[in-house]
């Protein structure tokens, strides 16, 4: 099976779908166009491992036509797309001592997230 995503008219994703396998046809047609076609919408193939448009798409990602990409919404103003990849990337690199962050965009930074340990008694 393969994951297929409907576009409106500004290339937003507004659903996700599995449908028949790539390499088979509907109707004489390939997936996409048969699916665009049934739905009157445009669809294009998606996959989990993102060997196919850069990276899964979810809903209210952005397809790309020019990079062949699925984009995720912007997290933060700071942060800018790495063409490689088509993910979002934070001014200042993730901390890696093992504790876990949440980006601070006043700051433009990672502040270490603090959990209250106490237990309910």
């Amino acid at each position: 099976m393969a994951h297929y995503a409907f576009l409106d008219d500004k290339n937003i994703v507004t659903d996700v779908i599995v449908g028949i396998d790539e390499t088979e046809l509907i109707e004489g047609k390939d997936p996409e166009a048969w699916y665009s076609e049934f739905r009157n919408q445009v669809c294009k193939r998606t996959s989990y491992n993102g060997k196919i448009r850069k990276n899964y798409a979810g809903i209210g990602f952005t397809y790309d036509s020019e990079r062949d990409a699925f984009i995720a919404p912007k997290p933060f103003d700071s942060w800018e797309l790495d063409e490689d990849t088509c993910r979002w990337v934070a001014p200042v690199e993730y901390p890696t001592d093992g504790l876990i962050y949440a980006w601070n965009e006043d700051s433009l930074d990672w502040e270490a997230v603090i959990y209250d340990n106490q237990t309910a008694e």
